[in-house]
């Protein structure tokens, strides 16, 4: 009831509050190391599972960008929305073009907007490609794009598989496998800004991917660029819209 009336200042703090009392509740805990971090940037981040959005927002609040379908699944939807997701209609340039005039107003704001450039989720072992387009907006309006590696770790030091939201594996089944860990780490690692001497989107996403896959131990595998069917568009300065998808409550989500 007090969120919608609150400052930004207060409703940052609170989601960030949110993000860590949920992540607590699943046993999760979160390790951020934000060096990098700076106001009004677009961060791009790797993609593994739900909870990687209450692990940004717990770090970095921020909004996210996703397919206006997700608005509509059960629960998911929900939070999303609560959480600064910015829908987007899948297919509609025009629509495209406001939400990049969106997200370069609030990163104007000094504010994060977040973004998932592989369209998919991994089980975090690998990159996928990264969709260039989806910097596009940053770029164009001279916004700096901040690479943050996302990765979760058992208590004895090794990688976990437990968060992945890949494949066939359902939002129940993903869950159950973070409560049956009795503690996981979470973490996030800002690496150096990208895209402050005009280069184009694919070099920053090429740059972005090479220091992400660094900060998190993942090997560069080799990945077709192409653009599943069915991820929503965000329009570039050419005007011809791409996509990402961000799992879960927002794909940038």
């Amino acid at each position: 009831m007090l969120f919608p009336i609150c400052s930004e200042a207060a409703r940052l703090r609170l989601k960030s509050s949110w993000a860590v009392a949920l992540l607590d509740t699943l046993g999760v805990e979160v390790e951020a190391d934000l060096t990098h971090a700076v106001p009004g940037a677009l961060l791009v981040a790797n993609h593994v599972s739900w909870i990687d959005i209450y692990v940004i927002n717990a770090a970095l609040p921020s909004a996210f960008v996703s397919k206006a379908e997700v608005r509509d699944w059960p629960v998911i939807g929900w939070l999303a929305a609560k959480n600064d997701t910015i829908f987007l209609r899948r297919g509609s340039r025009g629509h495209a073009k406001i939400v990049n005039q969106e997200i370069a107003a609030l990163l104007a704001r000094g504010r994060h907007v977040a973004v998932f450039p592989e369209g998919t989720t991994t089980d975090g072992r690998s990159l996928l490609h990264f969709h260039a387009a989806l910097l596009q907006p940053a770029l164009s309006a001279g916004y700096p794009v901040l690479p943050v590696a996302l990765s979760y770790w058992e208590l004895d030091g090794q990688r976990s598989l437990a968060p992945r939201y890949d494949g066939d594996i359902s939002l129940g089944q993903c869950t159950r496998a973070i409560l049956g860990r009795k503690r996981l780490i979470a973490r996030l690692v800002t690496t150096p800004l990208r895209g402050l001497n005009g280069e184009d989107r694919k070099q920053v996403a090429a740059e972005a991917r090479e220091a992400i896959a660094l900060a998190a131990g993942l090997p560069l595998a080799s990945n077709p660029p192409e653009t599943p069917g069915d991820l929503p568009g965000v329009l570039p300065s050419d005007g011809h819209p791409t996509g990402s998808r961000n799992p879960a409550p927002a794909d940038s989500a």
